[in-house]
């Protein structure tokens, strides 16, 4: 008995599936934010295109 409540202690307090379980909450948690506010980073990366556009067609000119 005591071998079987050993054993349970020793699977209580291993965290060796601590960092696939913080790595899904944190993947999780981006897609998240992704998902909200999609329209603000379309936008951002609209006008970030834009901006390295109208700087690459200046060094051309």
């Amino acid at each position: 008995m005591s071998l079987i409540m050993g054993k349970m202690k020793s699977f209580w307090k291993d965290e060796g599936g601590l960092g696939t379980l913080e790595m899904i909450l944190i993947i999780a948690v981006l897609i998240a934010v992704v998902l909200v506010f999609r329209k603000e980073i379309v936008e951002v990366v609209k006008s970030l295109i834009s901006t390295a556009g109208k700087k690459s067609q200046e060094v051309f000119d």
